[in-house]
């Protein structure tokens, strides 16, 4: 790092006009600060063709036209015109990752929220089923969507009068869950009466909320790039629902009260909007060759998880790649000596260089990105919902529909809810299938309840497997997606035969995770009283 800059970098005024917009004034490493999102990505493209320091250059070229202490409008003017010249006329999409934005998206669909976290380079916080109950009616509604597509026909009275009858019976059983629960598990000696009833609760809705169908309404809170969101607005105005990109329309307004210069192209016919055809006729192109190449094939039964692609020497690969920056071999020559390694040396080299992990978020380096699993995976929309979050894997999903089933926690029969549970299953297949025999099929998912499964992928190198699985089967975790993950470590382990690899996946819990939500409460409790 350069010696620090000295005093005489600026003079007085120099340093009034820019002490508002950076952390510090003399030191080689600073932030910036009170400056519109266009005009710091002008500023660091700009920067990159500059001799000049950037505080330098942004009080020689970004200052004139805002004045000093005028921080809404500093310098931009001269950031549009800039973005507007690289980016729209040259096409320099890396400008468009120095800026984002922060948006909620308000009401939106169980559907419409998988949408919007789709992108891999941006970040999520989605309302938990777990802790919120849907019990909560917003001007007398029950908090689900209606699709668009299916307003003002015969079927938007059908599907409201089965959605509305969902939603009842979910609030009816929740407090003979909190019971079943409580007696089940009584508040032991050192417990608060908070952590305990938030344990409680979390437990009723856990078992309870496979009820509660597709269409129910969740708030998202987003933060992303110029450029994801770009990404993002193109493949929402190219989606076969109206909710999707009517969600895209509404977000591009709003975005464009913030980050303006980012979206310039997304809805320009010669831009976004060719863009949109494409995307757009590659669905509807694919969907037509399933229906002639594959016909309307039932599907055969299959089990929660199946390991369908890995590699026999991954274990190996991911050694080489490990021993790869502390040796001076070429990566071939690294793979030869590798493989004539004994079972127990490369055991030792793994274990070397996963190291002594202390807790989860102790991960090896990208060696473990060496080899990868590819999961067929059939669960409920549930537990779907919360792994599709994970960003750094690639991951497609079927459309939810009845033909795989659903499933049903023990706790249901105990409760006595089992005839309810399954009336309600048996009567949004019927609504299901009345919408998607008028050519509606991705819009009859809405009414389908979380209970029912889904069919989706995983594949993640062991790096990124590593993450999900240690971390989704934590024991404070829904039993649905603990399942999954505890099925993916067995199959890395003793079906791929990377015992190695498994091995040092050490915080992976198989346990069924009893006493883990209250665990996770104590433990937030007492986190909450060392901040006070």
């Amino acid at each position: 790092m350069s010696e620090s800059l000295t005093h005489s970098e600026f003079d007085e005024a120099e340093r009034r006009a820019l002490e508002p917009f950076f952390t510090n004034l003399d030191r080689p490493v600073f932030a910036l600060r009170n400056l519109p999102e266009v005009v710091k990505a002008a500023l660091f493209a700009r920067y990159s063709r500059s001799p000049k320091s950037l505080r330098r250059l942004f009080l020689d070229e970004f200052l004139d036209d805002g004045g000093v202490g005028v921080t809404a409008a500093v310098g931009t003017q001269r950031s549009e015109k800039l973005f507007k010249r690289v980016l729209s006329e040259y096409g320099d999409d890396s400008v468009a990752q120095l800026g984002g934005a922060h948006i909620a998206v308000e009401g939106a669909s169980n559907i419409l929220t998988k949408v919007l976290e789709w992108g891999r380079l941006m970040a999520y916080l989605e309302q938990s089923t777990r802790y919120i109950p849907y019990t909560d009616r917003d001007h007398g509604r029950w908090r689900y969507t209606v699709p668009a597509e299916i307003v003002g026909t015969e079927l938007e009275e059908r599907y409201r009068v089965c959605l509305d009858r969902v939603f009842e019976v979910y609030a009816r059983w929740i407090d003979p869950a909190v019971a079943y629960y409580t007696e089940r598990s009584p508040r032991q000696e050192g417990v608060s009466g908070g952590v305990y009833r938030a344990t409680i609760r979390a437990k009723a809705l856990d078992a309870l909320r496979g009820m509660l169908p597709a269409a129910t309404q969740s708030n998202v809170g987003i933060f992303g790039t110029g450029q994801a969101y770009e990404q993002l607005l193109l493949r929402m105005q190219a989606h076969a629902l109206d909710e999707v990109r009517s969600c895209a329309d509404a977000m591009l307004v709003e975005l464009r009260e913030v980050i303006p210069a980012f979206l310039t192209r997304v809805d320009r016919a010669d831009r976004g909007g060719v863009t949109v055809e494409y995307l757009a006729a590659g669905r509807r192109n694919m969907e037509a060759v399933a229906r002639r190449l594959l016909g309307n094939d039932v599907p055969v039964p299959s089990p929660l998880v199946t390991l369908t692609d890995f590699e026999p020497n991954g274990e190996e690969k991911v050694v080489a790649a490990a021993l790869y920056a502390v040796s001076g071999l070429a990566d071939e020559e690294l793979q030869k000596r590798v493989g004539a390694l004994t079972a127990a040396e490369r055991a030792e080299v793994l274990r070397t260089y996963v190291g002594d992990r202390t807790n989860r978020r102790h991960r090896p380096g990208r060696a473990f990105e060496r080899t990868s699993y590819r999961f067929d995976v059939l669960a409920d929309y549930g537990a779907f919902r919360d792994l599709q979050r994970h960003r750094l894997l690639s991951i497609e999903w079927q459309p939810l529909s009845p033909d795989h089933g659903y499933v049903m926690s023990p706790a249901v029969s105990s409760i006595g809810a089992e005839a309810d549970w399954r009336s309600v299953m048996d009567e949004a297949a019927e609504v299901y299938r009345a919408i998607a025999d008028v050519g509606h099929t991705a819009v009859a998912s809405y009414v389908l309840p979380m209970a029912y499964r889904v069919r989706f992928y995983m594949e993640m190198n062991a790096r990124e497997a590593m993450h999900v699985i240690e971390l989704r089967t934590t024991p404070q975790g829904h039993q649905a997606y603990r399942e999954v993950c505890q099925q993916m470590h067995r199959l890395i382990r003793d079906e791929a035969g990377h015992h190695a690899i498994a091995d040092s996946m050490k915080f992976v819990d198989h346990s069924g995770g009893e006493d883990g939500r209250l665990q996770a409460e104590r433990a937030g409790e007492a986190k909450r009283k060392a901040a006070e």
